[in-house]
């Protein structure tokens, strides 16, 4: 099966599905990574000195190795503006995402759930783009079959020592992916890579919230008990 997995910005992958790529790559499925932006108006840069654009550039190049750690079968990173997705005319995005979703042409498309775990803008605004091209692109290619949202359970959400987070309820979630150790390592190794953010990343808390299993919403798609695999029932 086809996997694409699309996000605003770099680490956005590896602070969620990273360890679920990696199983669905172990797997034998096909995992692609779709980042809309590279990063670069992230406050970070100020540490550094950097501009924009400066930092844009080290995040993209930061991505390269994520790569090779997921053993992704292919990435894609545009340079749509980064902090500011909410100034572009959104039927320009969702030119964009269809364009590249046509590309590789998956079964699944996975993206942030409606509250965008974290709530930032970029979130919230990639959420609406993908849902508003899939439920289009649907009606018209019969390869596409799923939506899903990775998410947090609620319960989960609230233990974040630093970050205010938002997570699903019990009768939300649609899916839990169960992982190896091989994976979670594999993410937290991912997470090295952002070398650049690593501040960010201990203060975050997240190489402690990677464990066994994800949870995921399905769009439309209502399972009790959830599903143990996104291509479940395809």
């Amino acid at each position: 099966m086809n996997i694409l997995y699309i996000y605003p910005h770099p680490d956005d992958e590896s602070f969620g599905p990273a360890h679920v790529m990696s199983c669905q790559k172990r797997l034998g499925h096909e995992v692609h990574l779709l980042t809309l932006t590279r990063g670069g108006a992230t406050k970070q840069r100020h540490k550094y000195g950097y501009s924009v654009e400066e930092m844009g550039r080290i995040r993209n190049r930061e991505m390269f190795p994520v790569e090779k750690v997921l053993g992704l079968s292919g990435m894609t990173v545009l340079d749509l503006p980064d902090n500011a997705l909410k100034e572009m005319d959104p039927r320009e995005i969702e030119r964009i995402v269809e364009r590249h979703i046509e590309s590789v042409q998956p079964q699944v498309v996975v993206t942030y759930p409606v509250h965008g775990i974290s709530g930032f803008h970029d979130h919230l605004i990639t959420h609406a783009v993908v849902k508003r091209v899939f439920a289009d692109m649907k009606e018209r290619r019969a390869w596409l079959r799923r939506l899903a949202f990775i998410t947090l359970k609620e319960e989960d959400a609230l233990k974040s020592p630093h970050f205010k987070l938002s997570g699903s309820t019990g009768d939300e979630i649609d899916c839990i992916v169960t992982v190896e150790e091989c994976d979670i390592a594999n993410n937290l190794k991912a997470l090295d890579c952002y070398a650049t953010f690593q501040e960010t990343i201990e203060k975050s808390g997240i190489r402690n919230m990677v464990g066994r299993q994800a949870v995921f919403e399905i769009f439309q798609e209502n399972h009790t008990p959830p599903l143990s695999d996104l291509f479940e029932g395809l």
